[in-house]
């Protein structure tokens, strides 16, 4: 596994506490998100009676990561952004259900919509942060939406092995967006972060 540069600095000694704390905040909400998002996917799968404890859950995320960016960006820029993450898994949760059915038509628009709000988020990233690039967004974005959809098939085909390891790969990949959104936030807020 590649290490981040968030990662190299930390053991360089050579990023601010503020940096740090910012880093392990933005790595523990992605972290919670892939992993509310595969616990709301395995309530499905087996229909279990937590299920709308686990959404409850899943959907406080957005609202963490607002209150995260509020200090930085400001009320309508981090509300625009849980909307939009709200809306994202939102989408991910009709997609679930639908392939659960075995609704096609469905779990393809649902799909359909998904990478859609998948670009709206990269672009709104780098409309609000010079730092980051809205390709690099949108190819994170899909990779995540590929691994999560692959981690769903294969909870829903209960070839469980898989879905474990498809969740390894999906772990590290959020936590490697979580290393570039710090780092364009940093680069943004340079003083924020001496």
């Amino acid at each position: 596994m590649e290490a981040s540069s968030t990662a190299l600095g930390r053991r360089r000694g050579s990023i601010s506490r503020a940096h740090l704390e910012l880093n392990n905040t933005l790595r523990l909400l992605w972290e919670q998100h892939v992993w509310w998002t595969r616990s709301f996917i395995i309530s499905v799968a087996a229909d279990l009676p937590d299920l709308d404890v686990v959404t409850e859950r899943l959907l406080r995320n957005p609202r963490d990561f607002q209150a995260a960016l509020e200090p930085l960006y400001g009320p309508q820029i981090a509300g625009e952004f849980a909307r939009l993450f709200t809306e994202h898994l939102t989408i991910a949760a009709e997609l679930v259900q639908a392939a659960k059915a075995g609704d096609t038509m469905a779990a393809a628009d649902a799909e359909r919509r998904w990478y859609m709000n998948a670009d709206q988020i990269a672009r709104f990233l780098a409309r609000i942060n010079p730092f980051w690039s809205r390709r690099e967004w949108r190819a994170m974005l899909h990779e995540h939406l590929d691994l999560t959809k692959s981690e769903a098939v294969a909870i829903l085909n209960m070839n469980f092995e898989q879905g474990i390891m498809i969740f390894g790969q999906t772990e590290r990949q959020a936590l490697m967006m979580a290393d570039v959104m710090t780092e364009g936030i940093v680069r943004q807020f340079p003083r924020e972060f001496r």
